[in-house]
């Protein structure tokens, strides 16, 4: 798997996972739980890994949504 985004905007999570349920791609938020570790803070980032086959279907989605620029690699 590889890291489609890393964010602490659990809002934009949300949509993210969403958006990728919508098109039927496999993921996992990474580090979801660490927020309890942390005490709740939310510094910590999550991610949102998918599988690397996945990846143009993923950008595509995002794009077409307007959410390309959160990206990590743009």
């Amino acid at each position: 798997m590889i890291e489609l985004l890393r964010t602490n905007d659990i809002v934009l999570i949300s949509r993210i996972e969403a958006l990728l349920d919508e098109h039927e791609i496999d993921f996992f938020v990474a580090d979801q739980y660490m927020s309890a570790m942390e005490g709740s803070l939310g510094f910590l980032p999550r991610r949102i890994l998918i599988d690397k086959d996945d990846l143009s279907r993923a950008r595509l989605a995002m794009h077409a949504v307007g959410l390309l620029d959160e990206l990590k690699n743009g």
